[in-house]
């Protein structure tokens, strides 16, 4: 099987549109926000409540989540298309300049940025990162949870496009 035949076959799979968020405080005398577009994101979990995020091994968000133990998704909706595709580009500009153009607000059990207009939100702590292939598994207990403001329907990405329900 070559690697273009499994992306075809992936591809073929919805997967709902997360920005994953946290504090880095390695960025600056303040530090700075980080933010990464995920599209592998699932609950593990009820009792202890548990998530998983899959990360590119050795991308900014991988260094991030592994000095930084607290972090934070945002359930993108179907408006946010833009904002995912912003925080999805390589060589974009700083997740600091990023972080400005989107209203969010800061959760309180993480510091980690939250959008104000996802559809919802959970605050976390990595409970384990597990290496898995040119990726880190990254499980995290869900210390908060947030519910947006506005009803919507969600960002979808399917067959290599964000894409939302009919």
């Amino acid at each position: 099987m070559s690697e273009e035949e499994f992306r075809g076959v992936l591809a073929r799979l919805a997967g709902g549109v997360v920005l994953v968020s946290a504090h880095d405080p390695d960025d600056g005398p303040a530090g700075a926000p980080a933010g990464m577009t995920a599209t592998a994101f699932l609950s593990v979990s009820l009792d202890p409540p548990l998530v998983l995020v899959s990360v590119r091994t050795g991308s900014r968000m991988d260094e991030v989540l592994t000095e930084q133990p607290l972090w934070a998704v945002s359930l993108l909706s179907q408006e946010q298309r833009v904002t995912a595709g912003r925080f999805a580009m390589r060589g974009r500009l700083s997740d600091r300049l990023l972080f400005r153009e989107v209203p969010h607000v800061l959760g309180e059990h993480t510091g980690a940025p939250l959008l104000k207009d996802a559809l919802a939100g959970l605050e976390c702590r990595t409970e384990s990162r597990v290496p898995a292939g040119d990726h880190t598994l990254v499980v995290g207990r869900v210390l908060g949870t947030h519910l947006g403001g506005m009803a919507g329907a969600p960002l979808l990405y399917y067959q290599g496009a964000y894409r939302h329900l009919a």
